[in-house]
């Protein structure tokens, strides 16, 4: 399967004595990266999660962050929440290091959480974590060319599919997968990259391609691709709202448009809006985007009624 290795670098934090939030990874950690996509995709997010390889001490200091990363993407929480899921079965599809089963295992009562993850690193992580807060939890490494789950048919209540699945190496199998092992009445919470978003249009189509001078060769997607989780990721896929909710129903469901959540980095760029579309080498589609912005009442940029960060979230039902 594999020809031959090439040699990529992540980088693992050490812990440090303050177990400050957001401090920067500091310890180099080389991964064997392999030819296969299947491989490479496992052995990316081997190398990179959302917390940098942090290892949290403390049970206040891992609540903390939990709070922390959700209040860097403005309305995220809301769209993708924790809390309600009281008595139910619970599965975090793609749990990285167990951010999201901190806040499952915090703010409801599941009856049970199932944490799954193709990165071995991650699963080790959640691990250590979550006892940290005495949270049970059933975690399961995944094969990187893994086709199906290990769970039985309808035996789900809630799927927390949070950044994952625009990067799977076969999203139609995985959505196949989570209809199988959905209860007729049970839900999945998808969080996509939004296409209509200021990442997209401000910061690739602007910031990255014109000022920067990078990826003007390749097309708008390819160059999003590029810029979103590191130029080694495998794969990075972006939605529009129509395109996801053609591909969900596509795979057996009904899906609802719960909105967009925005980072805060999209907001630190967001006053380069009039220098962008002033730029005629911008594309048209990009600055009609930015012209077509309001503002609500918080200033906070909204898109024909989404706001317009990277975060595309969904709720899912199966199709009767």
């Amino acid at each position: 399967m594999m020809k031959r290795l090439k040699q990529a670098v992540a980088w693992m934090q050490k812990p440090s004595s303050g177990d400050s939030v957001g401090e920067e990874p500091d310890q180099p950690v080389v991964i064997a990266e392999p030819e296969d996509l299947a491989q490479k995709v496992a052995a990316y997010w081997t190398g990179h999660n959302v917390t940098s390889h942090h290892e949290f001490t403390s049970s206040e200091r891992s609540e903390q962050y939990f709070d922390w990363r959700n209040d860097q993407y403005f309305n995220y929480i809301n769209l993708m929440p924790v809390t309600g899921h009281d008595g139910k079965v619970i599965l975090d599809y793609g749990c990285g290091p167990g951010h999201d089963l901190v806040g499952f295992g915090l703010r409801s009562r599941p009856h049970k959480l199932i944490g799954m993850d193709v990165s071995s690193s991650s699963i080790a992580e959640a691990e250590k974590r979550l006892r940290l807060h005495s949270i049970d939890v059933e975690l399961t490494r995944l094969a990187a060319d893994a086709k199906t789950l290990p769970l039985a048919n309808h035996s789900v209540d809630y799927i927390h599919c949070s950044g994952v699945l625009h990067h799977v190496l076969d999203p139609e199998q995985t959505l196949a997968e989570f209809r199988r092992i959905l209860k007729p009445t049970g839900r999945l919470g998808i969080m996509v990259y939004n296409y209509d978003s200021l990442w997209l249009h401000l910061y690739v189509a602007y910031l990255t391609v014109i000022v920067n001078g990078r990826f003007g060769d390749l097309d708008i997607r390819s160059a999003f691709s590029k810029m979103t989780d590191g130029e080694e990721c495998p794969i990075a896929r972006v939605y529009r709202m129509s395109e996801f909710t053609e591909f969900a129903s596509a795979g057996g469901f009904d899906t609802v448009s719960s909105g967009a959540a925005i980072s805060m980095y999209e907001m630190t760029m967001f006053p380069r809006r009039f220098e962008a579309m002033m730029d005629p080498r911008l594309r048209v589609e990009s600055r009609k985007f930015l012209q077509e912005l309001t503002l609500d009442a918080r200033g906070y940029p909204v898109y024909r009624g989404n706001y317009a960060g990277v975060d595309g979230c969904y709720l899912l039902s199966p199709s009767s």
